[in-house]
């Protein structure tokens, strides 16, 4: 599978992804550090992934997305943006409007792996 592929298919099978540098438990930069306490606050499960795990993995979101930096943040398939314009439409409620509109609102997504069906269970990545 291309990193292309990897890409493509974990935008597709995670209703919110969040490509960071760090994990959601330990974020290793400031920026990611704030998309992942917005997500905190407003109680939304999701799915971390580490581009630091991978320079390939960390070009690739790049080269996907057409957006030069990290973190980037998806929501059912979509390209939302990265820190300032999670920030930004978080700040305006636009944020919780679109999570609300595509159905994503804290309790309607697993935020413990142990939760999960067990097909979820095998997927790489980091949840909170």
């Amino acid at each position: 599978m291309s990193i292309e592929e990897f890409i493509a298919n974990e935008v597709k099978s995670n209703d919110v992804v969040l490509f960071m540098k760090g994990t959601p438990q330990f974020p290793q930069c400031g920026f990611s550090g704030q998309v992942v306490q917005i997500l905190d606050h407003l109680g939304v499960g999701y799915k971390g992934l580490n581009v630091l795990e991978s320079a390939e993995l960390r070009n690739g979101i790049k080269t996907f997305s057409n957006w030069p930096t990290i973190p980037q943040l998806y929501v059912k398939g979509e390209f939302v943006g990265g820190c300032d314009i999670v920030r930004e439409m978080f700040q305006a409620g636009e944020l919780q409007q679109l999570l609300s509109e595509k159905g994503r609102r804290g309790c309607g997504l697993i935020r413990d792996p142990a939760d999960a069906p067990d097909w979820w269970r095998g997927v790489r990545g980091h949840y909170r």
